[in-house]
């Protein structure tokens, strides 16, 4: 196959992984918005290289004519959770989405491949735009925790390196890897709550700093210096003392008065 070809077919997969990328990061990017823990901590996408593609096809005896619709991991997206009960959330989010569609999926979590390997892997249809009009591609996506993809990652550097003849002392030492792994998910898991407390405090102190920050920047335009110094300067005291009901308190108080700002502002406007 000509290398022209070859980037004509994978171009439209090039553009679902950036689309698909953006689309979860903004997800992230809502959770934390609004105060509130999300599923999903990091994503990264990439198209299968023409490698890695002609391997499979020889591996699975797959033929050219057939490779778009059997080689379903062209485009792959990897959604890292902190937690295991992450994962299926993450999961009914995709499957309520209305612009992709599951396939299949396949859980290597509840049934560990004979490697250790574990991850959740969902195959969606995604529709992309293109000069010749709409395209329905396939990608595959592996939701998995921070610690499954630490291994994983390793295992594949060592598939990559022995292709597929690991030498048996490496895979034993892979094997008990794996079970520290699901050691290590587990204990995670069992102080889930208190960790997502900690983190969904942190995200809303961030949030009403930035607001009232905001406040501050805008009355230096609309009000007297001094009055406004000392306003900063009771943040920088209530900040400093890390109480997060009294930075509550004191952004309430600042919306009220910025308000009163911004309607003195119109009154004049309007005289």
């Amino acid at each position: 196959m000509e290398i022209q070809l070859w980037r004509e077919i994978l171009s439209p997969y090039e553009l679902a992984v950036r689309e698909l990328v953006d689309k979860f990061n903004h997800l992230i990017k809502e959770h934390r918005e609004r105060g509130m823990y999300s599923p999903i901590e990091q994503v990264s996408g990439r198209v299968k290289s023409v490698t890695s593609i002609l391997e499979k096809m020889k591996r699975k005896n797959i033929p050219f004519e057939d490779m778009e619709d059997q080689v379903e991991d062209i485009a792959g997206i990897r959604v890292i959770c902190q937690f295991v009960e992450d994962i299926q959330k993450v999961a009914e989010i995709i499957d309520n989405r209305s612009d992709m569609e599951i396939k299949c999926e396949k859980d290597y979590i509840t049934h560990t491949k004979e490697s250790g390997y574990r991850s959740y892997h969902l195959v969606i249809y995604y529709q992309i735009e293109t000069l010749q009009g709409p395209k329905k591609i396939q990608a595959e996506i592996q939701i998995r925790t921070m610690a499954m993809n630490f291994w994983a990652t390793i295992e594949h550097s060592l598939q990559y390196k022995y292709k597929t003849n690991i030498p048996p002392h490496v895979k034993e030492r892979l094997s008990k890897a794996a079970d520290a792994i699901v050691a290590l998910d587990h204990e995670m898991s069992s102080v889930r709550s208190e960790i997502m407390n900690a983190q969904n405090s942190s995200m809303l102190q961030k949030n009403l700093v930035m607001d009232i920050l905001g406040n501050i920047e805008n009355l230096y335009q609309k009000s007297n210096k001094r009055e406004v110094e000392k306003i900063q300067d009771e943040f920088y005291r209530i900040y400093a003392s890390n109480d997060l009901q009294q930075l509550r308190r004191f952004h309430q108080q600042l919306d009220i008065i910025a308000e009163g700002y911004r309607a003195q502002a119109v009154t004049c406007d309007i005289e």
